[in-house]
């Protein structure tokens, strides 16, 4: 039986998938024009804090590799995903992206920049690596699902991960699916914060 509590530092897979699954509910806003892009990179320059992930059309054989299809950043009253392959001009969403004054919270970041530097220059600004924190906060679980059941009680679905992400539109639960990647990054690195400084965000 699973018992929340912020004194916990590890959660199992069992445990996990007994838990009520959660998918992000607010606006999300899918940028598939350059028009679209500019617009969104406006409203998000005032952001302080951004949930950040990319996803990528799976790869099944060896030495098969395809760039990110999307980004997805996550604000706190709405969240973006960008179709990279509607997007000629890639400016402005490394504009944001590049901004050390806008944090991006995400986990494995390392490798989502170094992918996207295929694309468009972008350098480490502004980027948190979720899995550091929980490190230094001395949780085991370092993957999204595991920190997402361990410090809120609830599971976020995986089962779209492995899809067309570069498909010309996107069906629902793509679109959901990858909102909530970006979302939870964003309200664990408040939690995670938190924990670190003996804090929480309401």
């Amino acid at each position: 039986m699973y018992t929340h509590s912020l004194h916990r530092r590890a959660i199992s897979k069992n445990e996990i998938n007994d838990l009520p699954r959660k998918t992000y509910t607010g606006p999300i806003h899918v940028i598939d024009s350059d028009t679209k892009m500019c617009a969104a990179a406006q409203s998000l320059v005032s952001e302080k804090i951004l949930g950040f992930d990319t996803e990528t059309r799976p790869a099944f054989k060896k030495g098969e590799s395809y760039p990110p299809s999307l980004i997805q950043l996550a604000a706190g009253d709405r969240a973006y995903i960008f179709q990279l392959r509607h997007i000629k001009s890639y400016d402005p969403i490394a504009s944001i992206l590049n901004d050390k004054k806008v944090l991006k919270a995400g986990i494995a970041v390392d490798d989502d920049i170094k992918k996207l530097n295929d694309l468009f220059s972008l350098g480490p600004s502004g980027f948190v690596e979720l899995a550091e924190m929980a490190h230094r906060a001395g949780i085991k679980n370092a993957g999204v699902r595991g920190l997402a059941a361990l410090l809120f009680g609830f599971r976020i679905s995986k089962q779209t991960k492995c899809s067309r992400w570069d498909a010309p539109t996107l069906a629902s639960e793509q679109i959901v699916y990858a909102a909530t990647d970006a979302w939870i990054c964003r309200e664990l690195y408040f939690a995670l914060n938190g924990i670190l400084h003996g804090k929480t965000h309401t």
